[in-house]
């Protein structure tokens, strides 16, 4: 299968470098860093993993969409505030039946993808791994996880069921869903309970638990976040949403979260398509989201006045 991976972050590289595993793929990583590209073409994708690092050089690395050509797959890594503008800069990637998989944390994501390309040509899904990029070409797998992935449709289709197996086979442990929306949330309420909290204190994840008021804090905006996903119908995986996410800080407890990188390399974080949605969407229901608010607009400061 020819596939692009468009953002080669920590997690693109990720699941570049596993897929590239499997004989019958072929791996194109997309990004606009120079020096990572030029890295992963000389030397492969560097990933450390319990300790020590292994190769993968059976990928390509590029910048730009006609060096790639058409692709069976897409999976979309990059920043969700990038998505739109990534779509329109990757066009030449997309065929009729070219499959585009969004794995990003956020909501709106799929709304974006689909203002370029057709909805029944995109998938959603969510990711529980971790990682981090270290440097150019080198990127360290933090914490192992599920991948589920699903039709917008909700219909559990033959494709899908393939590209659920074929991640399987190269180490990326995937089931897949009936409910691509419930995906989608489910993994925003626990970002939105962990990703601001870290980024602002400079706590690993696991820490969050550590602490009587950071604990209380990520609590109260998951239950704000679960009054709004109720409120529009979302069904979701789990029951309860704030286990759920104690659970996920204890899964990746060592991991820096992609808010908490972003922060640290003064970067503009996805913070409106996590905190910041659930503000807009609780604004528009009548539902106060207080919490979320704060955190949102703690985090908006810092990116105005970053500390190195």
């Amino acid at each position: 299968m020819k596939i692009a991976i468009v953002g080669a972050g920590a997690m693109g590289c990720l699941y570049g470098a596993r897929l590239s595993t499997l004989p019958q793929n072929q791996i194109y990583l997309l990004d606009v860093w120079q020096e990572h590209l030029d890295a992963i073409n000389l030397d492969g994708v560097q990933m450390e993993e319990d300790g020590s690092f292994q190769t993968y050089n059976n990928l390509k690395a590029c910048r730009h969409a006609y060096e790639v050509g058409p692709v069976d797959l897409a999976i979309i890594f990059v920043k969700s505030t990038m998505t739109h503008q990534a779509m329109l800069d990757n066009k030449a990637l997309i065929k009729d039946t070219t499959v585009v998989l969004t794995l990003q944390n956020g909501l709106g994501n799929v709304d974006a993808i689909c203002d370029t390309v057709p909805a029944d040509n995109v998938m959603a899904g969510t990711t529980a791994h971790g990682a981090t990029m270290l440097g150019a070409g080198r990127m360290r797998h933090a914490g192992k996880g599920k991948t589920v992935i699903g039709e917008l449709s909700g219909e559990v289709t033959e494709r899908v069921m393939r590209i659920a197996d074929m991640f399987s086979q190269a180490d990326l442990e995937t089931e897949t869903s009936d409910n691509a929306l419930g995906l989608i949330w489910g993994k925003l309420l626990s970002n939105v309970g962990l990703n601001a909290i870290t980024a602002i204190t400079g706590l690993l994840n696991g820490q969050i638990l550590e602490f009587a008021e950071t604990e209380e804090l990520m609590t109260l905006a998951v239950l704000e976040a679960k009054a709004v996903a109720d409120a529009k119908g979302v069904r979701l995986s789990y029951t309860d949403a704030v286990e759920h996410t104690r659970a996920l800080c204890r899964a990746t407890a060592p991991n820096r979260s992609s808010m908490l990188q972003d922060i640290s390399n003064c970067r503009k974080t996805e913070i409106d398509m996590i905190n910041g949605a659930i503000v807009r969407e609780g604004r528009a229901l009548g539902i106060p989201t207080p919490i979320n608010l704060a955190l949102t607009n703690l985090i908006k400061t810092i990116e105005q006045n970053p500390q190195k």
